[in-house]
């Protein structure tokens, strides 16, 4: 009935399955829910079922190996997939326009909107998937918008995303919302424990990921575990200089310096969240951090302040500010809060 490797949401799963098979599915659908829920993996299973000779998503068949594994193609016979391109991590222009890598090279031999306008294959329909949506920029949102306000015929477009305020307001207007919650802590580690992770990294690891799969390679793991502790630290006192090279960009990282401030950052917003809770007599949602917090939550401290300092850092990551200096802004909001 469905493809057996991904998680969770079977209603939704269940619900889209339905309307597509009553023919009731509309052209543009938006997907949003936090980052690493599965909801890729949802948009790809729709056209992927239609391609599987069992028609039900086997996961075995001729037909459904085209569509597994993370380095799909981007075109297949009933998939076209539009994902954020080169160091900025932007979808540009030409990749709706004329389908053109990141160095000029076709990568497919039409546009979006050609490509969307020819007759699917026999039994499918055409299926374009934008990854990532929050990545297209004005002009190629500004393109795409034409083209999603009346797909062709037996084409659907299903638009991806975390973070559905930075699309356009004229794209998320013409697009039906499919909203997904968070996977249980249960799916979520299930996930992780088939791929060897240890029963002793649990509880950082499902306190960390939130019912998502963000952090199953350990470098990434293990860079979130060093930003809450260099997080907890400053709130400690330790000078930036000390304490804080765990939240500084990768040089050598393929993302942008702006989207990788992105997740320290907000891992702050939910340590100051926590420190809030355990002053109500809550339990902290960082729960292998309690010790640590229960210490901070006792001091006299001021949380507005740093809280407002994190998010008008966040506001400014688009503007590719230098870093170190935004995250020393944020570092001294803490001290002096």
């Amino acid at each position: 009935m469905f493809a057996p490797e991904v998680v969770g949401h079977r209603a939704i799963r269940q619900r889209l399955l339905d309307r597509l098979q009553g023919g009731r599915i509309r052209g543009s659908l938006l997907f949003t829910g936090p980052e690493g829920i599965g909801k890729r993996r949802v948009a790809l299973e729709l056209a992927r079922r239609e391609i599987c000779l069992r028609r039900n998503a086997c996961g075995l068949c001729e037909g459904c190996r085209m569509l597994l594994g993370d380095d799909l193609p981007f075109e297949l016979p009933n998939l076209l997939r539009i994902a954020p391109e080169g160091k900025a991590g932007v979808i540009r222009i030409d990749q709706i326009r004329e389908g053109l890598d990141s160095n000029n090279q076709p990568r497919f031999s039409r546009g979006v909107i050609e490509w969307a306008s020819l007759a699917p294959a026999v039994g499918c329909h055409r299926w374009i998937v934008v990854e990532e949506a929050h990545r297209l920029n004005e002009s190629s949102g500004n393109i795409l918008l034409k083209t999603l306000e009346e797909p062709p015929e037996g084409t659907h477009f299903v638009l991806v995303t975390h973070r559905p305020e930075a699309l356009l307001q004229t794209i998320r207007s013409r697009c039906e919302r499919i909203p997904f919650a968070p996977l249980s802590f249960d799916e979520a580690w299930a996930v992780a424990a088939r791929l060897g992770w240890a029963e002793a990294e649990r509880p950082r690891w499902t306190a960390l990921g939130e019912g998502s799969l963000r952090f199953l390679e350990e470098a990434a793991f293990r860079r979130a575990e060093a930003q809450v502790e260099a997080w907890l630290a400053l709130l400690g006192g330790r000078p930036f200089t000390e304490a804080g090279e765990a939240l500084l960009p990768e040089k050598d990282s393929l993302l942008a310096q702006g989207e990788q401030l992105r997740q320290p950052l907000e891992l702050l917003l939910r340590l100051l969240t926590d420190l809030a809770r355990i002053r109500a007599g809550q339990t902290p949602a960082l729960e292998p951090w309690r010790h640590a917090l229960e210490a901070l939550a006792a001091q006299p401290r001021n949380l507005r302040s740093p809280q407002e300092a994190a998010l008008e850092a966040l506001r400014h990551l688009p503007r590719n500010l230098s870093p170190e200096p935004l995250l020393r802004e944020v570092g001294l909001a803490l001290q002096g809060a």
